[in-house]
């Protein structure tokens, strides 16, 4: 009976270590997301191993940030992502190549006899492009979830964030793509290339005329709100799932997609509150920490700690120097460029789902399993940090009256249960 209802324990352990947790952060001017990574960090195996990676909390939690960037899709301001849709091509574009650069040669200089030994079977210049190709991956889910609670998704930066990690991931797919096929003659990049396209053809074309249907359906209900809720959860599924298994997209790419889809109806705020009630109660504090939990520190030498200091290192500038150098050419003030460029740092789950297929075709040594997990954990944790100093005292865009409202709201919840506490008392 333990074994059969111990995810009910799992449950509770996150979702009480996350709140409390995420409060403390909260007191040192940190994101709460801040905390529920760290949750995850300290309740799994790396330290206090209580909890386990198990494939009830893996499908929640990829249920939970399908449910988040389904969010960021209904908050979306779509005409300033037309906007900058040029732009964050340009930013994504060298926020890979510089990456890709900067792995590629850490990995040179310490993938050798004599100081890191490889057991990989393709060619080390092959290994060594791999390591590049890790360090081009972007966690988008991190970012959105920290520019969401600071109030600064919908600024002209937080824009540029959201579109250029979309696009970061559809690069990184066909980096990923590239090296593999050289790997594994199994692997055609020309086919994995056509679907790609064939999914923004797909988008393009279902988009409109379901944009269409959804939106008169919609606007002609009077009654029945939840039917909304339910409708827009179902379009978000069906292309969360489409797009993972039709086109070999990320199933997220095809939740931000859906959520554009459903938005710019008379509903959009409801919906919006209602999802986001979902994400803030269950969902997203166990996809938060199940990124802790994912991470198994391995044992390492001291070359493998060198190695791993200065791939953090690269892994932390490349992405602030590429994507902050792209967003400068494309005409972005210093200080958005700076918060463009920071907001691409995060390398979450998305770089150990890469060094992980790697590892399966022999394009990885064991050897840089704990570097790759160390970059994953100190970007994960930092972005949010980094995030929040760099946006300080941004008045862009409507986040500042959002954040101000959120905490009169909260300390007014306060005030409410204080007045409740001392009825009681005086009963």
């Amino acid at each position: 009976m333990e074994t059969s209802y111990g995810f009910l324990l799992d449950l509770a352990i996150i979702l009480l270590s996350t709140k409390v947790l995420g409060l403390v952060t909260r007191r040192f001017h940190m994101p709460q997301v801040v905390g529920a990574l760290l949750a995850g960090l300290i309740f799994g195996p790396a330290m206090l191993n209580i909890l386990q990676e198990t494939d009830f909390i893996t499908s929640l939690s990829e249920i939970g940030v399908i449910v988040l960037m389904f969010c960021a899709g209904l908050e979306t301001d779509i005409d300033e992502l037309k906007k900058s849709g040029k732009a964050s091509f340009v930013i994504a574009l060298i926020g890979v190549i510089v990456p890709l650069i900067g792995g590629f040669v850490v990995a040179y200089f310490f993938n050798k006899p004599g100081i890191i030994e490889s057991d990989a079977t393709t060619s080390v210049f092959l290994q060594n492009v791999f390591i590049g190709v890790i360090l081009t991956a972007t966690s988008v889910s991190i970012s959105v979830e920290t520019l969401k609670e600071i109030g600064k998704l919908k600024t002209r930066a937080g824009n540029a964030i959201l579109g250029a990690a979309i696009i970061d991931d559809i690069l990184g797919i066909i980096a990923l793509t590239i090296i593999t096929s050289m790997a594994d003659t199994s692997v055609k990049i020309w086919i994995v290339l056509g679907k790609i396209v064939l999914f923004f053809v797909f988008i393009g074309i279902f988009g409109v005329i379901l944009h269409k249907c959804y939106k008169k359906w919609a606007d002609s209900a009077e009654k029945g709100l939840q039917r909304h809720t339910i409708m827009a959860f179902v379009v978000c599924l069906l292309l969360s799932y489409v797009a993972e298994q039709w086109f070999g997209v990320a199933d997220i790419t095809g939740a931000f997609f859906a959520g554009i889809i459903v938005s710019k109806t008379q509903r959009t705020q409801y919906l919006s509150s209602r999802f986001d009630t979902l994400s803030y109660l269950f969902l997203s504090p166990i996809f938060f920490a199940s990124i802790g939990i994912k991470v198994v520190l391995p044992k390492m030498s001291s070359s493998i700690i060198l190695f791993s200091v200065i791939l953090l290192l690269i892994a932390v500038l490349s992405k602030v120097v590429g994507c902050g150098l792209g967003a400068k050419l494309c005409k972005y003030s210093g200080k958005e460029s700076m918060q463009i460029g920071v907001g691409m740092i995060s390398r979450g789950e998305v770089a150990l789902i890469v060094a992980s297929k790697g590892q399966a075709v022999g394009l990885m040594s064991g050897a840089f399993i704990g570097p790759v997990v160390l970059v994953v954990i100190v970007t994960t944790i930092i972005t949010p940090i980094l995030l929040k100093i760099v946006f300080r005292n941004d008045t862009s865009g409507p986040a500042k009256v959002d954040d101000k409202l959120s905490e009169h709201f909260e300390q007014f919840e306060e005030y409410r249960e204080g007045l409740h506490h001392l009825n009681a008392t005086a009963k």
